[in-house]
């Protein structure tokens, strides 16, 4: 397929928050051409007329458990360790494979409509939310989540190999659970593992003050510190929420060069506290953001995120200049791309993979166009993704889908299933 956007504002990243004016050519998964428009003989299968409108790289979702769309609002409105061993947990048991293929497209929907043209995904069967993604056409990358309870470190080994070659829009990453939630032999395997690969860690770290406060009375040590002790962190990585950290464990990430992936919403409802993201910036470290799951969330909107990201981050330093909104940009698309691994699709340039999106600037929430990218931020919603173009092919435009099923059949399973789960 070979697509033509032009008459565009493009905004690549490449050159901070510049704005060229101009066009883009993708040819089957790749950018071709980004720069100023021409003429020339080219054949295209498709040009858009942007309008005037707004290209720029899809967001990343940095951290999501996709197939609990089955719990949007269901368990709603009760204390962290309530919601997951009364609510959460004994729902979750009841899933199968099956189950977690059709709730991931429900997911994959929502991120498409919210520009977000890849995920972090930890959860239950990496096979068939791998599968569930490429039937839609959907870029994932996978992390374990081993536990005490659920996963091995045996099959961790086997989804690292399996999946890293098993489709161009699948990648993995080791992971587990959250030192909580996992003893400290299957820890030391899961480091062994990671050096046998020099190979990257990502976990849930420090995310409640109870969380912390455990680890400390059962190691000493705040969970940064004893992961890093373990040698998890040795080849990379990094931690989701990262809410309750101290100095000692910021620099453990500024000095490890490990990503944070910061979760406001979910942080929010569940009331774990606002992570020291301005404290972040300033040591260098490389934030990206998720939306966490639907259950805890609940909505997948990276524009709601980002808001948040900024907003929470002026109240907790007193100062309305703290975590400019451009940074914030940054981490939604450049810093999530980076902590996923995603190199090849994290701007808009010559030979990047085609992962993109369209804001519609004619809608009363962008205007007037005094900056752009502060729009996106402050003002940006849903209703401005005119378009979500991942590996070449456009899979939302105008409000359509483009996955290869209809929304009402995804939509009829979802019901169907937890209908089935609470009769």
């Amino acid at each position: 397929m070979r697509t033509r956007i032009y008459n565009a504002r493009i905004l690549t990243m490449t050159e901070g928050n510049k704005i060229i004016n101009g066009e883009i050519r993708i040819c089957g998964s790749r950018i071709q051409y980004v720069g100023e428009e021409k003429k020339d003989d080219t054949v295209w299968d498709r040009e858009i007329d942007a309008g005037g409108n707004l290209i720029m790289p899809g967001f990343k979702n940095a951290h999501t458990h996709s197939a609990m769309t089955f719990l949007r609002s269901y368990a709603d409105d009760l204390p962290l360790l309530d919601w997951l061993n009364k609510q959460v947990f004994p729902m979750e048991a009841k899933l199968t494979k099956e189950h977690i293929y059709d709730l991931s497209k429900l997911a994959v929907m929502e991120y498409l409509t919210s520009g977000i043209t890849a995920n972090f995904d930890m959860y239950l069967t990496p096979e068939t939310i791998a599968e569930a993604s490429v039937d839609c056409g959907f870029r994932t990358v996978m992390a374990g989540g081993v536990n005490d309870f659920s996963q091995s470190v045996e099959e961790l080994e086997g989804w690292y190999q399996t999946y890293n070659q098993y489709h161009e829009l699948i990648s993995f990453q080791l992971g587990f659970h959250a030192e909580y939630t996992t003893g400290r032999k299957i820890l030391e395997r899961i480091s062994a593992l990671s050096h046998k690969y020099h190979a990257p860690v990502f976990a849930h770290n420090s995310e409640s003050r109870q969380e912390v406060a455990q680890c400390m009375e059962r190691t000493g040590m705040t969970p940064t510190a004893y992961m890093n002790e373990l040698g998890l962190f040795d080849y990379g990585g990094g931690g989701y929420h990262c809410v309750h950290m101290t100095e000692e464990d910021l620099q453990i990430f500024a000095d490890k060069k490990l990503s944070v992936i910061t979760n406001p919403g979910s942080n929010t409802k569940l009331a774990s506290g606002i992570a020291p993201v301005q404290a972040m910036l300033d040591k260098g470290i490389n934030i990206g953001i998720g939306t966490d799951g639907p259950a805890s969330n609940n909505c997948l909107d990276m524009f709601r995120e980002m808001f948040l990201v900024t907003g929470l981050a002026k109240l907790k330093e007193d100062d309305a200049s703290a975590v400019d909104a451009d940074k914030v940009l940054y981490m939604a698309t450049v810093g999530g791309a980076r902590a996923m691994g995603l190199t090849d699709c994290d701007v808009l340039g010559e030979g990047k993979l085609a992962d993109l999106i369209m804001i519609n600037l004619r809608r009363p929430n962008m205007q007037p166009l005094n900056n752009l990218t502060k729009n996106i931020v402050y003002s940006g919603s849903k209703e401005n993704v005119a378009l979500t173009m991942v590996n070449g092919k456009i899979l939302y435009e105008n409000g359509e889908f483009h996955i290869g099923v209809r929304p009402e059949e995804v939509y009829e399973k979802a019901n169907r299933i937890i209908s089935s789960f609470t009769l």
